[in-house]
This record gives C-alpha cells, structure tokens and sequence, in this order.
C-alpha cells in the first residue's frame, strides 16, 4: 500500500551519483514549472469550491491521473524497490491485489454516494449520514494523520537526497517544502492536480529507462529470471502464488489468506476508498460520469506501476555486481542496503541529462505526496474543523483566505513533524502504524452507512472511535507482548 525506507544512518559513501550542470539545469526547470503553474492558476481558485475542489471541473482522465500521482511518491518507487530486491516479485501483491479491487470499488459502488452528497470531504460525508460527533472525530484524527505523513514526506526526501546526491539535509528539507506551500496556497486544489499530472509524467519517463535498458542487458525476462536463479540459489523470487501456501515458504512470512483477506481487502479498501488524500481528487471531476471513471482509469495504470516499481528491483538482483543487504548491515559492513537499489541503477543506465531526468522524477514524487497531503489538511481544517467548530458564519473569501493560511501553516507544522522523525530510528513503522488505526475503522464505518440503512448516529461515532481505540490497543498488546502475534 504505502512504502516506507528507513535510513538508520548513513553509509560509508557520502553520495551515490553526482549530477553534472545539465542535470541541475533539468532540476532547477522542474522547480520553475511547478511555480509557474501555481501562479498560472492563481486567478482561478477565487472561491471556496474552486480553491478546495478545484471548481468541479476536472475531467475523467485528469481525475484519475492525480488519484494515481497523489500516491505514486519516491517513497513509492524507492521502498517497493527495495522491497522486490529483498523479497522478489511477491511486493507486486501490493499493487494488482492491495490495490486494482478497492480502486475498481471506489468507482463503482463508493464514488455515486460521495459525488451525489456533494461533500467536500470523506469526514463531511459522516457528517451528512452520521452527525457532527462522527465528523468531527474523523477531521481530527485524518488530520493528525496527515500533518505527520507530510513530515515524514519531506524527511524521506531530504535523507535520500543527502545518501543520493550528498546534499544537505536542511536545505532538501526547506527547498521542497517553500515550493509546495507556494504552489498549493497560490491555485489551491487545481495547481495540486496539474502539478500532480505533470508529476506523474515525470516519473514515468524518469523511472522508464531502467526496466527497458535492464531488461535488454539481461536477455528479457527468461533471462532476468536465469541470473537470479543462478546469483541467489535456493531463492525463489519469481514467483506471485507458488510459496504462499505456508507462513515459512517465502521471505515475507505471510500466507495466501493474508495477502486475499487483509491486504486485498481490509488494508487496501480501507486507504483507497476512504483516505480523503487520494478521494479529494475524484471529488474534483466535473460530473458523476467522469468521477466513477477517475478511479478505474487510475486502476489500469496503477496495473503497469510494477514495471517502473517492482522490475527495477528484480533486475538489480540479476545484474547489479554487489549484493546489497539490509540497513543496520549496511551501516556496520559500509556498503549498499536493499533501499539504495534504485538510485543504483540509475546510475548504472542513466548518464548525463537522462540522470537529471531521473532524480527529476524522484523529487516529483515526493512533492506530489507532500502536495496531496497539505490540499487534503487545509480542505478538512477549513470545512469540518474551522468552520464547523470555530467560526460557523462567513464570507465564502474568508474560507479560502483560511485555506491559504492553513496550507502554509501546515506546511511548517510538517516542517516541524520532519525534525521531529529525524529523532527516530525506526519512526516509518511507526506511521504505518497510525495509518492503520484511522483508515482500517473509517472503512467500516462509511461503508456501514452507505449500504445499511439501519447504521445510526450514534453506532456511526462509537462504532469509529471503538475500532480506533481497539486498533491502537491491539498494536500496544503486540509491542509489549511481541509473542502475541
């Protein structure tokens, strides 16, 4: 669903690639672009529905790019990388089953309930079917959520810069930061989406060139799946189904149940239908007909994600000439960790120009994931917290001057929350962590609403809060009881 890298510290080399002038010219034209297009958009996010909704106006397409782009971040390309180096082709169930279902689902079944209650968001849509009490505990609690995963955002990408490329850490940290708070707070919703669009094309020309080139080095798959077979004897990393009949077959430790019942289905319903920072986007579309296509067209290309995502790590097993090992190995030994496979290859097929291109796409990642989640803050802050709890009569101006306030306030809370990670070693699993205890509840309690009429207010909000309750309960029982698993 979500990846996480986790640096513990940093390795013995003190960068990975060097970019030459040509490459830090592409770099430099990103940041320009994505400016440009903030102030572009500026006239246009006047009103409360155009700042926050972008004006209902998106098509089916640009929808469904920007649902895809809101989550197809660095930490998306570089942990799933990672993760099919370590334990081979079985990260794909984290696309075609963990996530190809609940997007068809949201479109199909969730998306006529949202779109129809014209919400500006998954908390006010509790509130339309549950109350105030339900509204205001799901704004709180995603808000929470999203504030720190913003942090953790902007800190991946200082960190893998500064192991990448050497830079300093504070200045990743601030560069990226001003720019999305300038972009975001200038066209609002709309600049998000396009910037996200672009975003995504970036990636994909960036990230391209390793699986074609890597392929052709390898002989095509046959021959991918030979030079594993032969660099790794005794490993199976090459196939989807075959060792998931037992818990002890494959690296993962998981069974085919886990991978159908709670990731295919909890996990992945949970975030793609109910977190407001990918459902935002396909409230944006112009009519209910391009609002339930969005997500289906995000579908078929989230379907080919893994050859940008998953190949480039499978390849790195088949042809990169060092093994690489996990982190706190890494850090003892002075060589590479399973999380540095990408920028690896990269630097293994990219030369000057196609590496700027690259680490472009990179950096666009992790600006599409800290933009998404800054316009999703500001929407949930200014409509189910400010104006529901805090001030209930204003000019529709005075919302979106709050949203432009509270997108630069949120951008330097997240600033804050990004110093705040820097404290901890292992703080990724903790924000997996937290974003199970929100999504997996908010899951059932929207779906509850939407397909039984008998769900009431009450039962909606001590439903949510005892499932949040139990979820934090039960992650506290398995941290001090590690044995209970």
């Amino acid at each position: 669903m979500i990846p996480f890298l986790c640096f513990a510290a940093q390795p013995a080399q003190s960068r990975l690639i060097s970019l030459n002038w040509l490459d830090l010219l592409i770099v430099a034209i990103y940041f320009a672009a994505v400016l440009l297009i903030g102030y572009y958009l500026k006239e246009r996010a006047t009103t409360g529905e155009d700042f926050f909704l972008a004006g209902r106006e998106m098509t089916a397409w640009v929808a469904g790019l920007s649902f895809l782009a809101a989550n197809l971040g660095a930490l998306e390309l570089m942990g799933w990388a990672a993760a099919a180096y370590q334990y081979g082709i079985l990260a794909t169930h984290w696309y075609w089953v963990g996530a190809i279902p609940a997007m068809l689902f949201l479109g199909v079944v969730m998306m006529p309930f949202y779109y129809i209650s014209k919400t500006h968001s998954v908390p006010g849509y509790l509130q339309l079917r549950y109350g105030e009490a339900s509204r205001g505990l799901a704004a709180v609690s995603f808000g929470f959520m999203t504030v720190l995963m913003s942090g953790i955002n902007m800190y991946a990408m200082a960190l893998v810069m500064k192991v990448v490329l050497g830079w300093d850490i504070n200045f990743s940290i601030w560069i990226s930061s001003i720019t999305v708070a300038i972009y975001v707070a200038l066209g609002g919703l709309r600049s998000a989406i396009f910037n996200e669009v672009l975003q995504f094309m970036l990636i994909w020309l960036g990230a391209l060139l390793i699986p074609i080139l890597g392929l052709v080095e390898a002989g095509g798959w046959e021959g991918v799946k030979a030079r594993i077979a032969q660099n790794f004897p005794g490993g199976d990393y090459t196939h989807l189904w075959r060792t998931l009949g037992s818990f002890s077959d494959n690296p993962m430790g998981i069974h085919w149940t886990g991978i159908v019942l709670g990731l295919g289905w909890v996990i992945s319903f949970g975030y793609w239908t109910t977190d407001f920072l990918v459902v935002q986007r396909v409230l944006a579309a112009k009519d209910l007909r391009s609002a339930k296509l969005a997500p289906i067209i995000g579908a078929a290309f989230k379907m080919m994600v893994p050859f940008i995502v998953i190949l480039p790590g499978l390849l790195g097993l088949a042809v990169l000439p060092v093994r690489l090992v996990g982190e706190s190995e890494a850090v003892v030994a002075g060589t590479h960790s399973y999380n540095e496979v990408l920028p690896l290859m990269l630097a293994r097929y990219c030369g000057p120009g196609l590496l700027g291109l690259g680490i472009t796409a990179l950096i666009a990642g992790f600006m599409s994931g800290m933009a998404g989640n800054v316009s999703a803050f500001a929407t949930v802050w200014t409509y189910d917290i400010y104006r529901a709890y805090i001030r209930k009569q204003a000019d529709d101006a005075h919302y979106v001057r709050m949203g432009r306030w509270c997108t630069i306030l949120g951008v330097l809370v997240s600033i804050g929350t990004a110093y705040l990670v820097m404290q901890f070693k292992s703080i990724m699993d903790y924000v997996q962590a937290l974003f199970s205890f929100f999504i997996a509840p908010l899951l059932g309690t929207v779906l509850l609403g939407m397909l039984w009429k008998r769900a009431t207010p009450a039962g909606g909000f001590w439903g949510l809060l005892a499932g949040t309750i139990s979820s934090v309960a039960m992650w506290v029982w398995v941290k001090v009881n590690p044995s209970a698993l």
